[in-house]
């Protein structure tokens, strides 16, 4: 790990491993943003609440011959950190963000201090990556409706916009959102179909990714109570590697 590396977003609509069995495009793309050989990569199964199903599947994809593959347990004695909690979550180069529920998720990682050790490991240059609540959690807002009515959740802010996830993918999702947005409640941000992703280096968009064809991503805004949805160039990752072989 170097302190020049930049800062690393790479936020999924849905998919990756737990999404798209079989289908291994966004899992290895963000593998690839760490540039390192066999990257060190931790999971974090905090909104499933720790999930055992999750986390074999994740240890099943990022197995030892790709990567050095850990993960952290917030409800478990034994949490599968080497040691402080801290210094292992900066040691990575890749820490991926398991879906389930958001406020969950930022409740357990407020109690912990993972907040704030995460906002450290994103400015050391980690790769930090996730699907669903593992993808709004990194926006300043985001919509939920894991459980009960949809609402509008405070995320950690490392990326000053809302962000609305499976906005292809679950009924009422993109209407939920722009409603939101009408109402005052919430500010412009971007969404994202399942299988699309949108990679940030420090606050800046570097790129729209899928790993779907069809799949989109989109800059939402508000003006005058009018919302205004822009596709955003999105990228297939198959086709991205075929032209680069």
């Amino acid at each position: 790990m170097t302190a020049a590396r930049l800062p690393q977003i790479v936020a999924f609509g849905g998919g990756g491993f737990s999404r798209e069995k079989g289908n291994r495009l966004l899992d290895d793309y963000v593998l690839e943003q760490t540039a390192v050989s066999r990257p060190r990569v931790c999971f974090l199964p905090s909104a499933s609440g720790d999930a055992d199903h999750y986390i074999v599947r994740f240890y099943r994809t990022f197995d030892a011959a790709r990567c050095e593959p850990t993960h952290v347990s917030l409800f478990r004695r034994d949490d599968g950190a080497s040691g402080d909690l801290r210094t292992h979550l900066l040691s990575q180069d890749l820490i991926y963000v398991g879906g389930g529920n958001v406020i969950s998720l930022l409740g357990v990682w407020r109690a912990h201090g993972l907040d704030e050790i995460l906002r450290e490991c994103w400015q050391a240059g980690v790769v930090l990556c996730g699907l669903s609540a593992g993808s709004l959690c990194w926006f300043a807002q985001g919509v939920t409706a894991f459980v009960g009515e949809p609402r509008v959740v405070d995320g950690l802010g490392f990326l000053p916009w809302s962000n609305a996830v499976h906005y292809d993918g679950e009924r009422g999702r993109r209407e939920q959102y722009h409603g939101f947005l009408r109402a005052g409640g919430l500010r412009p941000g971007y969404a994202c179909d399942d299988g699309a992703a949108l990679h940030f280096v420090g606050h800046d968009l570097e790129r729209a990714v899928s790993s779907r064809r069809g799949a989109r991503a989109y800059r939402v805004e508000i003006a005058a109570d009018e919302v205004t949805e822009t596709p955003l160039r999105t990228r297939h990752l198959a086709r991205m590697a075929a032209m680069a072989a």
